[in-house]
């Protein structure tokens, strides 16, 4: 798909290299997998069926566990104006539009292909936003969709997924498989094996994930501000929705918290110094740094 949002070569060449290197971490895995477990089947089977719901199906579990629905434009037609000028603007294809009943301000897009991308923003943030900065934020939702790196984040994190589920399903099973009868010593042997590499496999994708995901961040920023050619009121919702999110009650952060590498700003912001290694967003301080930069590169003075 073509479209109206500039190239971004950096991030292509980005997207690339770590898909590149989770395939690579991704073939070792299922080979040592396969070792272990001594099962060529059972191991393909589990791969492909988690690839498969996650790939075609991440569009319906995004929405559900967001508690998100689908609106039409009679229900909501400022918001879905607001999404067919920008798509006009870009040329691209109009996603569906879903809301999510929440007073945490944010937004997302996500699906496997720009024709079947959903963009969902909350209740929360069409309340505090003004028309500007709305679509400011939506421009960056519709940039991660077409420069199809939400289809790379939804695929590059299937393998933490995969490594994740395998690892508390070897620890489950070696917690409880001793009672009532006496442990097989391969077996414990055998768990131990697959749950020492799959947290091996998980933290090294997760790393890698983490940092494309900073960067196509500042690339959907650019992107957004190039298009609307207002980067000031991205600035401008970018600052208040992280000062709303810090009003918001910690309980409903951590809730919405697994959704961080897809919201327009985290739930939970990362910490500087080395916890910015595990963060999914660069800090606003950045992100606003380089707003400032396509300003005066724009020629606006804001």
């Amino acid at each position: 798909m073509r479209s109206r949002f500039s190239p971004d070569r950096q991030l292509t060449v980005r997207m690339l290299t770590v898909l590149c290197l989770l395939g690579l971490l991704y073939t070792a895995f299922v080979a040592v997998l396969i070792v272990l477990l001594k099962s060529v089947v059972l191991v393909v089977v589990l791969a492909a069926a988690l690839l498969a719901a996650q790939y075609w199906y991440a569009d319906r579990i995004a929405l559900f566990a967001m508690h998100a629905r689908e609106v039409t434009p009679e229900q909501q037609p400022l918001l879905h104006g607001a999404v067919d000028r920008l798509c006009t603007l870009a040329d691209m294809p109009k996603p569906r539009v879903a809301v999510a009943d929440t007073d945490l301000p944010n937004a997302f897009a996500t699906g496997r292909s720009a024709d079947h991308a959903v963009l969902c923003v909350t209740t929360g943030l069409l309340r505090r936003l003004e028309p500007e900065e709305l679509d400011g934020v939506l421009a960056h939702e519709l940039s991660h969709v077409a420069h199809r790196d939400v289809a790379v984040i939804t695929v590059a994190s299937f393998l933490g997924v995969l490594a994740g589920l395998l690892a508390r399903f070897a620890f489950y099973s070696g917690l409880f498989g001793g009672r009532g009868r006496r442990t097989n010593q391969n077996t414990a042997l055998l768990l131990a094996g697959v749950m020492a590499v799959s947290v091996s496999v998980y933290a090294l994708s997760f790393l890698l994930i983490r940092t494309l995901s900073r960067y196509r961040e500042l690339a959907a920023d650019r992107s957004a501000a190039q298009l609307t050619g207002r980067p000031s009121a991205l600035a401008s919702a970018l600052v208040k929705v992280s000062g709303e999110i810090s009003g918001i009650p910690a309980r409903d952060l951590r809730s919405a918290q697994t959704f961080n590498a897809f919201f327009f700003a985290p739930a939970l912001p990362g910490k500087r110094g080395l916890g910015h290694l595990f963060a999914t967003h660069p800090t606003l301080e950045r992100r606003l740094e380089a707003l400032g930069r396509i300003s005066a590169e724009l020629g606006r003075s804001d």
